[in-house]
């Protein structure tokens, strides 16, 4: 009789991903995986290897060594221009490159072509309806008719994240959303995502920060880089505490949870 087949349910599947560029290795080796409805959190310095990290996550950068399965695509051995539309992307770099005079419902619509532009592009109803619902969503319905120029940074972020969301992709990929935002900018936006993510259909999600009162209060694993390496991973309470981060940071730090929240302090 045989064995019942394991159902496996990843989304990301890294084993031995390393990462090298002129000559010197960047990011790994790094093993992960991450499965369906999980919410992960990546930490650690500048030039710690979360960016790069999440560029092989979001199928937009191979492996110079290893094996990246995303959403049971292999990279390098796939077209990976048909992943794209099923993976959303937020970052303040990609705030950066939207052309400010778009309209702030233009630039929500181009998520579903993972483009930067509408132009050539046919919009029905339901597309509208569904930018609509998103912009519901990040507290952004009156910005609509507005250009992306003429909003706040932190209003541009959120208006960048319902764009990720538009096309209800399956992983949802965000490096340092928060990045530049004052204080009630970051909470509109943290408020945001746990909105979004509240909904039953929403992504498994990926966001890279260095700040812990950043990490939304949902999230369930972390992991922790420094130098391109993982200082340890798993589940967010066993992983977010004060000996891992203090080695991630190359910082004497107490960690702990206010509420569903987390902070960090000097020792």
């Amino acid at each position: 009789m045989e064995e019942p087949t394991e159902v496996l349910d990843a989304v990301v599947r890294l084993a031995g991903v390393e990462v090298r560029a002129s000559g010197s290795t960047i990011l790994g080796p790094v093993d992960l995986r991450v499965d369906r409805g999980q919410r992960w959190v990546v930490l650690g310095p500048n030039g710690g290897g979360k960016t790069t990290l999440l560029s092989v996550v979001g199928a937009r950068r191979q492996p110079t060594r290893g094996r990246a399965e995303i959403l049971g695509a292999v990279l390098g051995a796939t077209d990976i221009r048909a992943l794209h539309p099923r993976i959303g992307h937020a970052s303040h770099a990609l705030t950066e490159r939207m052309p400010g005079g778009m309209r702030v419902l233009d630039v929500v619509l181009s998520g579903r072509d993972a483009g930067l532009v509408t132009w050539l592009r046919r919009f029905d109803d339901d597309d509208r309806a569904r930018a609509a619902e998103v912009l519901e969503d990040v507290g952004c319905t009156p910005l609509a008719d507005r250009t992306i120029e003429s909003c706040s940074q932190g209003e541009r972020q959120r208006v960048i994240l319902a764009r990720a969301l538009f096309g209800r992709p399956e992983l949802l990929v965000m490096d340092e959303p928060a990045a530049g935002l004052d204080l009630p900018a970051r909470e509109h936006l943290v408020s945001s995502l746990e909105t979004a993510l509240g909904r039953p259909e929403a992504p498994t999600m990926i966001m890279a920060t260095h700040h812990l009162e950043e990490v939304p209060p949902s999230t369930t694993h972390a992991l922790l880089l420094r130098r391109g390496a993982v200082v340890s991973l798993g589940p967010v309470d066993a992983t977010l505490t004060s000996d891992a981060l203090s080695e991630t940071f190359g910082f004497g730090l107490e960690v702990g949870r206010r509420g569903r929240r987390w902070w960090a302090a000097a020792r």
